[in-house]
């Protein structure tokens, strides 16, 4: 016979377990909507997507902003976890900078996140919000891996931050440029970071494998 303290256990653990589900759920509807609409949906919208009343959405999230922020943040990380295929987070400044270039051909392999990005950058504010996280932290130990400097870390993170958005946006929205002119405004943007044109043309000669 179960304890008092195991049923109260077992209980908490399958209430956690339903929450974590909801949350989730509640996520992938707010990519849909992402993809549709985008960040400026409204409250309506995403509840119709995601079939649920709004209190539904309030008691898991502190606003419409904050689900539509995690849910970018989410579809960005596990696009990462796809894109570093196995190789550690900021390691090599070489594989970080091939897999910003794997962000110009998400089209082809990732359409619902190429979506997402189409309606995103149209706000840069929003999506370099939801996805720095550890971005940041990672870009600068590739850095000094690298043996780059790091002085104005943040001024140059910023500025080259809105840049790659500038490109990307330039790709997804306007489609004024192809992935090999993404590739070739991508080795412009690195004069932010002092980087020699013969050192950031090899960082985007790199072949990229699809898979």
């Amino acid at each position: 016979m179960a304890t008092k303290k195991q049923t109260i256990l077992g209980s908490s653990g399958r209430q956690a377990a339903y929450t974590q589900r909801k949350r989730a759920a509640l996520i992938l509807a707010a990519q849909e909507v992402l993809a549709n609409i985008g960040p400026n949906a409204t409250i309506e919208q995403i509840v119709n997507q995601a079939q649920v009343s709004p209190n539904t959405i309030y008691n898991h999230f502190e606003s419409k902003e904050d689900l539509l922020s995690e849910a970018l943040s989410q579809i960005w990380q596990d696009w990462l976890i796809w894109a570093y295929d196995g190789a550690p987070f900021g390691e090599s400044l070489q594989t970080m900078i091939t897999v910003c270039r794997k962000l110009f051909l998400v089209g082809e392999t990732h359409p619902l996140f190429s979506r997402v990005l189409k309606n995103t950058l149209e706000n840069p504010d929003f999506v370099i919000r939801a996805v720095k996280g550890t971005a940041m932290e990672n870009w600068k130990k590739a850095m000094l891996a690298s043996g780059n400097s790091v002085d104005f870390f943040e001024t140059r993170v910023l500025l080259w931050a809105y840049s790659l958005a500038g490109i990307m946006h330039a790709v997804y929205v306007n489609q004024t440029l192809s992935p090999k002119q993404a590739d070739e405004a991508l080795e412009l943007s690195f004069s932010i970071w002092g980087l020699s044109p013969a050192k950031a043309r090899k960082l985007v000669s790199q072949e990229i494998t699809k898979k």
